[in-house]
């Protein structure tokens, strides 16, 4: 069956959509068939992975609000076995309407699990809109593990109070086994600041953190721009080996599937 990790935090700007971009090229490198989850009305995960929300046949908004199968929706991407499950603009009406729909914060679960779905991918991947809406704390609901990149910057920090309360919540509400784990990033070793609060976050969450740290590279938002994961736009680049990293430390999360080196 697939695992499910999420990718969440209520603060924008903290390379959410990079991180799942770049892992997803990271682990289908690695073998592994992969879903890649535009839950965002801004589309950059869409975008980043080469499609264009103007020309598509079915996007997540007619999985969540009309019924249809996420199947139907899936997009091909240049990247061999990672598939992309697209977002548009009709994103924000579902956050709009989610929540008048009876046990909805089981919506995306339950769209995970139809048909073959849950057997033809090894890994989803979903990216959340930054903010902790109903998308979002379905797609909590939907996950097995929930990655939080964050900033080693002040607010970026802050923010992570109210991702610990969401995810008190999710558990009580029913995903009891919902693991958490945190992940710096945008780091500039330079940067005194950088380096004094990633030091207080580890202190703070101890092994809720990722030991895999991203640092600052002008080389993902260039992969961007070429719509591919930053590991088939430039192998040699340290963004490249820090997404391998934490591709092999995810891989100890997902049962029954180990990640081998690339």
């Amino acid at each position: 069956m697939a695992y499910v990790i999420t990718i969440a935090n209520q603060k924008g700007g903290v390379a959410k959509t990079t991180t799942v971009a770049s892992v997803c090229g990271a682990l289908a490198a690695r073998g592994l068939r992969v879903l890649a989850v535009d839950l965002d009305s801004q589309a950059d995960l869409t975008l980043a992975l080469g499609a264009s929300p103007g020309g598509l046949h079915g996007s997540m908004a007619d999985v969540l609000l009309n019924g249809a199968s996420l199947e139907s929706i899936l997009v091909e991407t240049a990247v061999p076995k990672l598939h992309l499950a697209p977002s548009t603009s009709e994103m924000d009406k579902v956050e709009r309407f989610l929540p008048m729909r009876s046990d909805y914060v089981n919506a995306l679960r339950s769209a995970l699990a139809v048909g073959d779905l849950p057997r033809a991918y090894d890994v989803v991947l979903l990216d959340c809109p930054p903010f902790l809406g109903a998308v979002t704390t379905s797609a909590m609901h939907a996950a097995q593990l929930l990655v939080i990149p964050t900033q080693p910057e002040y607010f970026s920090a802050h923010a992570l109070r109210n991702m610990m309360s969401a995810i008190r919540n999710v558990r009580s509400q029913g995903n009891p086994d919902l693991v958490y784990r945190i992940l710096i990033t945008m780091q500039d070793r330079r940067n005194r600041i950088h380096r004094t609060l990633s030091e207080q976050i580890q202190a703070t969450f101890g092994e809720g953190l990722l030991q895999t740290v991203i640092e600052v590279d002008t080389k993902l938002r260039e992969s961007a721009i070429a719509g591919l994961p930053v590991n088939y736009y430039n192998v040699k680049t340290r963004s490249t080996q820090q997404y391998d990293n934490l591709a092999q430390e995810l891989a100890q999360y997902v049962p029954s599937k180990a990640v081998q080196p690339a």
